[in-house]
């Protein structure tokens, strides 16, 4: 794929997204920005990058080192995972598990990519939780957290 067919893409997915987005509304306002300004923010950051790629474009792209396709799949599929458990495991379960197989893909050890999921999940759920104060899932940890 060369950089302008990526950046009429992301041109393309930013669109979509910002029409997704636009229609979102709380029942209530708690805040005074609503659930549109995120949406509607990330797809403004994207269609400026996917037009910036389109005018920039035409680089050809070189083929993917062997073993590159193998570690994107198992980062694909660890993320599919992850969405599908986080609710029931919980944030910090579900966080150190994912991140076994992502940090293995870019070349970590089994315990270092542990260690990097347990202080992330921990770090992520009390920065929402108790900082944000938002509500994540604990799952299995639910009595510990």
């Amino acid at each position: 794929m060369n950089d302008r067919l990526l950046g009429t893409a992301a041109l393309a997915f930013a669109a979509v997204m910002a029409w997704q987005g636009y229609g979102l509304e709380a029942p209530f306002a708690y805040e005074p920005v609503g659930p549109r300004a995120f949406p509607m923010l990330l797809s403004l950051i994207i269609g400026l990058c996917g037009l910036w790629l389109a005018v920039k474009g035409g680089n050809p792209v070189e083929p993917a080192a062997p073993g590159v396709k193998g570690r994107v799949f198992a980062v694909a599929a660890a993320l599919a995972v992850y969405a599908f458990l986080f609710q029931w495991l919980g944030v910090v379960f579900a966080t150190f598990l994912m991140s076994l197989p992502v940090g293995r893909a870019f070349g970590g050890s089994w315990f270092k990519s542990g260690a990097a999921g347990l202080v992330l999940g921990v770090a992520v759920f009390l920065l929402f939780d108790k900082v944000l104060d938002v509500v994540l899932p604990t799952g299995l940890l639910g009595g510990l957290l």
